[in-house]
């Protein structure tokens, strides 16, 4: 039984690029862009068969950071970095439909949208059992997405030209038999010293929250390792020592 489950996982997978690209704007993606993302791993020394993609944006800086896992190796490494093309909020997290706010916290890509209104587009997770706990119960938002073109109110553009790029990476993520892409959202690189500023004259509440959000820069920083998170009673993410 065990074995049937692998193999139908390993079909499930392997046919998922296949539609894909039965989608116009993603052939039009992998015949404009896949030389390009190729070089990117070929410039890094990376493997492109086989890769499990990491997704990590920080908000104060307008960058999505690219992270790849290669084949039985366990350590992800940077392969790239877009520029948010334009950005809506300020710094602190998503609590509720209408505040323009760009999440912050644990996410996945939840869905691949290849006719999108922003050219192609990916779901993110929100809201996650945490904001479920933390935002507002009855209309906390949602359709959040990682997206084409040039306008945003929360979401994360990078232009049309360079989703094309990070919709294909995710493509062959999940071909590769990846079930969820991770994606973890920051007001700001976390570091004891930008940390230290970043709370000034803040909100205890949203102290805290960075403060439980650091918890997750840091055990990726020390390790580049993504573990297992779940989230507590309180809203707050708990690190676990299990890889993701």
């Amino acid at each position: 039984m065990k074995a049937f489950l692998i193999m139908l996982v390993i079909f499930q997978a392997g046919t998922f690029k296949s539609e894909q690209l039965k989608q116009s704007r993603v052939k039009t993606a992998y015949d404009e862009k896949e030389d390009a993302v190729k070089e990117y791993f070929k410039t890094k020394n990376l493997t492109y068969s086989g890769f499990h993609l990491f997704l990590r944006a920080f908000k104060k800086d307008e960058k999505l950071e690219v992270w790849i896992k290669e084949k039985n190796k366990d350590t992800y490494s940077l392969l790239h970095v877009y520029d948010f093309c334009t950005s809506s909020g300020t710094l602190g997290p998503k609590r509720t439909e209408g505040d323009s706010q760009i999440p912050e916290g644990v996410y996945h890509i939840n869905h691949f949208n290849p006719q999108s209104n922003f050219y192609l587009s990916l779901g993110l997770s929100y809201p996650n059992a945490s904001d479920k706990i933390l935002s507002d119960k009855k209309h906390p938002g949602g359709a959040i997405y990682i997206h084409g073109s040039c306008v945003t109110i929360g979401c994360i553009p990078i232009t049309d030209d360079k989703i094309k790029e990070l919709y294909l990476l995710a493509t062959e993520a999940k071909n590769n038999g990846q079930v969820e892409v991770p994606v973890h959202i920051f007001p700001e690189r976390l570091s004891t010293n930008k940390f230290s500023e970043l709370i000034k004259q803040r909100d205890p509440q949203v102290i805290s929250f960075w403060e439980n959000l650091k918890t997750i820069y840091s055990s990726f920083e020390e390790s580049h390792q993504i573990k297992k998170i779940s989230v507590n009673g309180k809203g707050e993410y708990v690190v676990s020592n299990t890889l993701y």
